[in-house]
């Protein structure tokens, strides 16, 4: 087998554990941030799924969305196995676009899917706030 076609065995670990600490970064994020959804309209502080909810509640989502979102970067750090920030970087630009996408599937679709403002905030703060938790392990 020639050398230089072949991935050194090392260097494919690398990139395997490179890929698991983006996406164990991504999962932490989406599980909490659902769990915690289910736990709130299941006791009863959030209503129903699909019916309106209070700004205060709203608010509530964001504020926990964001400090999972903090978790989530300080994971991804965390696991790297190089160039930590890197993959704080890589993730963050994921949950750019996740949150992009966010704004456009529930813009103009009702209050049921919540207001504008809010599917804005989370894809703003969500970025920064990943970045926040990467930076957060190296100091």
């Amino acid at each position: 087998m020639n050398a230089s076609i072949a991935t050194p065995a090392p260097q494919r670990r690398r990139l395997g554990r490179s890929l698991l600490a983006v996406l164990a970064g991504l999962l932490v994020t989406v599980i909490l941030s659902t769990l915690t959804d289910l736990a709130l309209h299941a006791s009863g502080v959030y209503p129903p799924t699909m019916q309106p909810m209070a700004t205060e509640l709203w608010l509530l989502a964001l504020s926990y969305r964001a400090l999972y979102t903090l978790l989530g970067g300080y994971l991804a750090a965390r696991l790297a196995p190089y160039r930590p920030m890197a993959h704080v970087w890589t993730l963050a630009g994921i949950g750019a676009v996740l949150g992009i996408a966010g704004v456009v599937a529930t813009w103009g679709r009702g209050p049921e899917f919540g207001p504008a403002w809010y599917a804005i905030g989370v894809a703003v703060t969500g970025p920064p706030c990943c970045l926040l938790g990467g930076w957060w392990l190296r100091r």
